[in-house]
C-alpha cells in the first residue's frame, strides 16, 4: 500500500475547494491557480488514491461516494493544522502551503531532536531535511527550534505544529484505508498500545479474532511504559491503549472506557514459605519485591497498602516491568511480585508460579480502553475495538476477583493489613 505521507497537501486543499465551491473554475479562482493546474492536481490525487473522487457535469462538479467518504478526513487533518498555525499570526495558510516533505521533516526532528537521526529515519539527505525545515520556518515567519548541546530543541509552537501534522498523517492514512474498505479491501492498519495486564491474554485473544475475520489487516501491538504509549496515542501513531486506566484522565482529548476492575495478587515461586498462612503487612514488608516502576497504578496500590497499615514499605526491591524477567527473579529467589492473575494465568496454570489466595486489599484497578476524543475509526479499527471488548468480557467472566463495571464487589479470602 502507498504511504499516506506521499499525498500532496496542495492537491488535498484543491479537492476541498472543489467540494466547497461546487465547480473546477470557481475552485481555481478561490485558490488563485489556473484551472488546468487544479484539474491536473486532482487527477494525480485520484491516481494516488485509486479512487474517483468527483464527477463533472454541465451544472458543475459533484463528489462521488468515495469523494464524500474522503473529504471529512481531509477536513479533520487540516483543522488540526489550522489550530496549530494560530501560534504564527500573520502567516499564510500553512495547512495547504506546507509540503508533505516539510511536515515529515518537522515531525521527525521534533521526535528525535536530531537532524542526523531524523534524516536516517526518513531515508533522506541531511541537507534536504535542513532545507525543508528552513522553508517551513520561512512560511511560519518564526524559528521553530533552538540549538543546544543535546541537539535541536523544538519550541512549544513547533511541538504543537508537529503533533497536528502527525495527526493529519494519521487521518489521511485512515482515509486511504476507508477508501479501500469501500471497495471491499479490508487490509488497513490497526495499532494497539498494550499495557501489562492486557499483553498476555486480552490483546492476543482479540487479535486472533480480528485476523480470523480480516486476515490481511496490518496489526501492530505495541508495548512500553504508559507515557510512551500515551504520546503515540495523542500523536496518531497508536489507535487505542488497552489496560489499566488512569485517574484522573490524562487529558481532555482522551476518552477512557472502563470494562471491569481486577485486583492485584501477590505472586511467588511454588513452595515459598509465605504461602503457608495468611501474612500481614509486617510480614510482607520483610520480603524482597519485584515491582513495576513508580507512578503506575499497581505501584501506587502497593504503597497505599503499607501506608494504610502504618507499616514501613519494603526496602529491598527491584523495579521491573518485564514479566519474563520478573518470572526469572521469582523462580530463583524468595522474592515476591504483584500481578493481576490474568497477567500470569499461564504460569499459574502450569504451576511455575503461585498466588496467595487473597488479593492485595484496595488494589482493584479499572481496566479498559483509551482513545482520542476525536478518533473516527475505520471499519477495521471498529472491528478491532469490538474484538477487544468481547475478549475483555470473556476475561472478566473467568477470573476470580474480577468485578465487571456495575457489578457487585468480589468476596472471598482477605489479606489483612
Amino acid at each position: 500500500m502507498q504511504e499516506d505521507t506521499a499525498l500532496n497537501f496542495r492537491h488535498l486543499a484543491a479537492l476541498l475547494a472543489v467540494a466547497r465551491e461546487g465547480g473546477i473554475s470557481r475552485a481555481a479562482d478561490a485558490m488563485n491557480i489556473t484551472q488546468p493546474a487544479l484539474t491536473q492536481g486532482l487527477a494525480r490525487l485520484e491516481g494516488e488514491l485509486g479512487a474517483k473522487l468527483f464527477t463533472r457535469a454541465a451544472s458543475g462538479t459533484s463528489l462521488t461516494a468515495e469523494g464524500a467518504l474522503f473529504i471529512p478526513r481531509i477536513e479533520r487533518a487540516f483543522e488540526g493544522l489550522r489550530n496549530a498555525e494560530r501560534a504564527f499570526p500573520g502567516t499564510p495558510a500553512l495547512h495547504r502551503l506546507g509540503t508533505t516533505a516539510q511536515w515529515r521533516a518537522l515531525v521527525a526532528v521534533v521526535e528525535r531532536h536530531s537532524v542526523a537521526q531524523a534524516a536516517r529515519a526518513l531515508g533522506m539527505a541531511q541537507q534536504s531535511l535542513h532545507r525543508a525545515l528552513t522553508m517551513l520556518e520561512g512560511l511560519c515567519g518564526a524559528k521553530l527550534f533552538l540549538r543546544s548541546r543535546q541537539g535541536l530543541e523544538p519550541l512549544p509552537a513547533a511541538r504543537a505544529l508537529a503533533r497536528a501534522a502527525s495527526l493529519a498523517f494519521a487521518e489521511l492514512r485512515q482515509g486511504r484505508d476507508a477508501l479501500r474498505e469501500f471497495r471491499g479491501v479490508m487490509d488497513g492498519r490497526v495499532s494497539i498500545g498494550a499495557l501489562p495486564l492486557a499483553r498476555s491474554g486480552l490483546v492476543p485473544k482479540a487479535a486472533i479474532a480480528l485476523l480470523a475475520r480480516y486476515p490481511n489487516v496490518q496489526l501492530h501491538i505495541i508495548d512500553g511504559p504508559y507515557g510512551a504509549l500515551l504520546h503515540g496515542l495523542t500523536h496518531g501513531r497508536i489507535d487505542c491503549i488497552v489496560g489499566a486506566l488512569r485517574s484522573p484522565e490524562p487529558g481532555p482529548d482522551i476518552i477512557q472506557e472502563e470494562w471491569f476492575s481486577e485486583p492485584l495478587s501477590i505472586i511467588v515461586r511454588p513452595g515459598h514459605p509465605i504461602l503457608h498462612g495468611t501474612p500481614d503487612a509486617q510480614a510482607l514488608s520483610g520480603l524482597s519485591w519485584v515491582l513495576p516502576r513508580e507512578g503506575t497504578p499497581a505501584r501506587d496500590a502497593f504503597a497505599a497498602f503499607f501506608q494504610a497499615a502504618n507499616v514501613a514499605p519494603p526496602r529491598q526491591l527491584i523495579e521491573c516491568s518485564s514479566l519474563v524477567a520478573a518470572r526469572g527473579l521469582l523462580l530463583g529467589s524468595d522474592s515476591a511480585a504483584i500481578f493481576s492473575t490474568s497477567q500470569v494465568r499461564f504460569e499459574l496454570d502450569c504451576h511455575q508460579l503461585a498466588a496467595l489466595p487473597a488479593p492485595l486489599p484496595g488494589s482493584a484497578r479499572p481496566i479498559g480502553l483509551a482513545t482520542r476524543r476525536d478518533f473516527t475509526p475505520t471499519k477495521v479499527q471498529t472491528a478491532c475495538m469490538a474484538a477487544l471488548r468481547s475478549a475483555a468480557a470473556d476475561l472478566a467472566g473467568h477470573i476470580p476477583g474480577v468485578v465487571e463495571k456495575g457489578g457487585d464487589q468480589p468476596t472471598g479470602a482477605k489479606l489483612h493489613a
